[in-house]
């Protein structure tokens, strides 16, 4: 990796303000709150993926029986598709972890992970314990139930494969070996520094009846009615965790509320089998605690005096539960418990308790500005002793008049020292199949750790009572009202390349810019020197020039020229301030309405790979769909894209277009492109080469219209095995030679799977040219099928470019731009 380094000058400090997102509770959620302080009994669900779990059965288990429920998903579902926009990989996951965590927001579980990757899909869990490192998995399984405590596990899958996803079956298997592990202290002792082992009492899996004809339920197995109606909440649990599912909108699994008996089966793996409830002779009260009666008896009378209309009243007798806790021994429910009292004296006082400042980032050796605001708004006796924040603490007697607002604001330093803000499994480079997390405590942990947590005492009913408040951005939205945020940490200089690949044709030479972002006012930038690794001496160009930063969040740009011999990753630096402070990083941010925002950093690369590469005609026609990034890289080719909407096909002549693709489920996504079939028929017919890249058709999205000239199916069928073995079975076809050469190599270090949805129940007009398979399978021909039709020509592809473009996979290149010249070559 190269390495190329910057100078900046600090020269000012300036002011920031911060903010946290308060929770209030409706009276109906206190009074079941209050319930569940009554109820010990807890649930572990597992299984591969974000998707996988069964909401309704999570909302069952949470808000009808009141069990501490949790779903722990081995991987963050890094290696799905993506309905909604062109992120793959650790974007996806990032993603999918926050419709994750949207989801259990609304049914009331727990999100728990492992530090699994998913890479794509996987046919079998060898296969998927090859990768993922099997022993590494277990343990984090083991993990987490020894820390969550469950007295059932369920699986969603079974061993035996009836799931298809290796995945699926690999979590199954983990979870049976985890439930004996868990309680054997010999198995991954280190961990008993932190937890003892666990013996739950019964191992079950629930059992399925999914679309397309697998059906595992049979009326001999336990089974449960979890389509109840919930009075307190206004809805039942098939409308809830309808809510809860219709979250995993990348995965395009937006549901209809359901209503009434739905039955759920399930086969017992280990234990004594259930028969009449999931936790037969099973103690899930306060019997089962040493001085648990006198507890029971104490939430009995909090729970029949509850007033709707004032809540308020409960918090007397909540305190006195409170300090009742300090006399249990130290355990797992003492601890869950008490959290759960702390929560319940917050919302039936009323307290509003809001840590908040006007500003997205915190920047390290800056200050910024917290702003605390409390208020009263029920009128019970409360006053605040003392706030603390990082190195600030403070004692003070603040008596709270009813329904006032507190304000305390406090400007604190950000040190250097004080981390960035990033998702915990992103710190370290990851492995093919795994992340590497070296914290024992932050495995298993969802999301990222907030990077303030503000504590507020108060003396309730003459108890000091310590509330503890993570720190958020609090701003307006002209359009959505009042919205919080992630507060970020961030470096004070970062630096953002103009593209991450840089693909270079003939020779490694290339230019780009990069773009500075001072965080902090009245910061200076120059070039200073130029440091290089390896034995590759490339040739740098930067202008000599200093860059000045008055104002923050001001960019300055620097263009750089580089003349290498061979491919290289360069890591582009940025040294600054008295202390030589060295600056490396790239801010990524995404952004959807149904979920948090997202930020990220990674190290500020450019990787550079040369192609031998030719390409014939110019102007390319591309119809987006779920989104994906190969329109740039196809002006990385050489090419130009015009991007063509619904308006654009139904104006535009498009024979000014050498060749249009569609985009990643154009088909599926956009309900006007069928409109267009004729059009685009007769733009084939009169020398067009259309290129349709993969579609979906299963129960989440379908393709009801005509796509080619002729009849073909989109089948399910794909090719896992990213390094499988490749058959030109036509080497002479123009596709193979036209205007590269494209022989076996070129199928070399493709990433994550060869193709999927291959076409199916083709026309005999359709040519196939490429045969693949994975290993002990038969040859797929419908990755690549070609049909001329007119004077032009027809092409559906599986093959997954919009995976390998964007990686650089050389081959790819060569073979796309192949595909797009079927029609350039008159006389092939």
């Amino acid at each position: 990796m190269k390495k190329i380094f910057f100078n900046v000058a600090s020269i000012f400090i300036c002011s920031l303000a911060f903010a946290q997102a308060p929770v209030s509770l409706t009276s109906s959620e206190m009074y079941l709150a209050i319930k569940k302080l009554n109820v010990l009994g807890s649930v572990l669900y597992i299984a591969a993926h974000p998707d996988d779990e069964n909401t309704r059965l999570l909302t069952y288990l949470s808000k009808e029986k009141l069990y501490r429920t949790g779903y722990l998903s081995l991987t963050r579902g890094d290696g799905g598709q993506n309905l909604i926009g062109e992120e793959q990989g650790v974007e996806l996951g990032l993603i999918r972890t926050q419709e994750l965590l949207s989801a259990r927001r609304i049914d009331g579980a727990e999100q728990f992970f492992t530090r699994a990757y998913d890479f794509g899909y996987s046919k079998t869990p060898t296969e998927t314990f090859s990768k993922w490192g099997k022993e590494k998995i277990l343990s984090d399984v083991v993990w987490v139930i020894r820390k969550f405590q469950p007295d059932v596990i369920i699986c969603r899958f079974p061993t035996s494969g009836e799931g298809g996803h290796g995945h699926h079956t690999a979590s199954a298997i983990l979870a049976e070996e985890a439930f004996q592990a868990a309680a054997d202290p010999n198995q991954f002792s280190d961990q008993l520094k932190y937890v003892k082992p666990w013996k739950a009492k019964r191992l079950l899996w629930n059992t399925f009846n999914f679309s397309g004809g697998t059906n595992t339920i049979a009326e001999n197995q336990f089974k449960i009615d979890v389509g109840g109606y919930n009075p307190i909440l206004g809805k039942s649990y098939g409308e809830i965790a309808a809510e809860s599912r219709s979250q995993h909108k990348s995965q395009g699994f937006g549901v209809a509320r359901t209503r009434g008996e739905s039955f759920e089966y399930f086969k017992t793996i280990s234990g004594n089998a259930p028969t009449v409830d999931l936790f037969d002779n099973m103690v899930t009260d306060w019997s089962k605690i040493k001085e648990g009666e006198s507890i029971s008896k104490m939430i009995n009378a909090i729970t029949t005096s509850f007033d709707l209309l004032h809540p308020e009243l409960s918090v007397k007798p909540l305190v006195q539960l409170y300090k009742k806790f300090n006399n249990l021994s130290d355990g797992n429910w003492k601890q869950q418990k008490e959290n759960e009292v702390l929560k319940l004296i917050e919302q039936c006082s009323g307290l509003w308790m809001d840590v908040y400042c006007n500003e997205s980032f915190a920047v390290q050796t800056d200050s910024l500005r917290f702003n605390f605001q409390i208020n009263n708004r029920q009128g019970i006796q409360a006053t605040v002793t003392s706030i603390s924040i990082e190195e600030f603490d403070s004692s003070l007697q603040l008596l709270l008049a009813k329904n006032k607002n507190s304000n305390i604001s406090k400007t604190i330093y950000i040190p250097k020292t004080k981390p960035i803000t990033q998702p915990y499994w992103l710190e370290k480079k990851m492995e093919e199949g795994s992340f590497n997390v070296s914290h024992q405590l932050q495995i298993g942990q969802p999301d990222v750790t907030f990077s303030f947590i503000a504590s507020i005492t108060v003396n309730i009913e003459g108890e000091a009572i310590k509330f503890s408040k993570p720190v958020q951005y609090k701003f307006t939205d002209p359009v959505k009202g009042e919205l919080y945020n992630s507060l970020i940490v961030t470096p004070s200089i970062l630096i953002a390349p103009d593209e991450k690949m840089k693909m270079s044709n003939a020779q490694n030479q290339f230019e780009g810019v990069l773009n500075l972002v001072s965080k902090k006012n009245n910061n200076a930038a120059v070039v200073k020197e130029t440091i290089l690794f390896e034995n590759d001496k490339p040739s740098i160009e930067f202008p000599q020039q200093q860059l000045l930063f008055p104002e923050k969040n001001r960019t300055q740009t620097i263009a750089y020229k580089i003349n290498a011999n061979k491919n290289n990753e360069y890591l582009f630096e940025v040294m600054g301030g008295t202390d030589s402070t060295i600056f490396h990083n790239t801010i990524k941010g995404i952004n959807y309405d149904h979920i948090p925002s997202i930020h990220y950093f990674e190290k500020a690369t450019v990787i550079n790979k040369k192609l031998n590469l030719k390409i014939a005609g110019k102007r390319i026609g591309y119809i987006y769909g779920a989104g994906d990034k190969v329109p740039k890289a196809l002006e990385q080719m050489g090419y130009e894209v015009v991007f063509l909407g619904d308006k654009e096909l139904s104006k535009n002549n498009l024979q000014q277009f050498d060749a249009i693709v569609t985009g990643v489920r154009a088909y599926n996504t956009n309900d006007w492109l069928p409109n267009h079939y004729n059009k685009l028929m007769q733009y084939v017919e009169e020398g067009g080469n259309l290129i349709v890249q993969y579609n979906t058709n299963n129960f989440i999205s379908k393709v009801a219209a005509n796509i080619g000239p002729f009849g073909f199916t989109i089948s399910r069928n794909r090719i896992t095995d990213e390094n499988s073995q490749v058959v030109l079975l036509k080497p002479d076809h123009q596709v193979f030679n036209f205007p590269n050469k494209i022989e076996l190599d070129d199928f070399k270090g493709w990433v994550q799977e060869r193709s999927i949805y291959n076409a199916t129940g083709f026309d005999k007009r359709y040519e196939t040219v490429l045969s693949l398979n994975d290993t002990n399978e038969k040859a797929d021909e419908g990755s690549l099928v070609i049909a001329k039709h007119g004077k032009g020509t027809f092409v559906y592809t599986g093959l997954v470019f919009f995976r390998q473009l964007p990686a650089g996979v050389s081959g790819a290149y060569r073979l796309f731009a192949n595909i797009l010249a079927l029609n350039q070559m008159k006389a092939f």
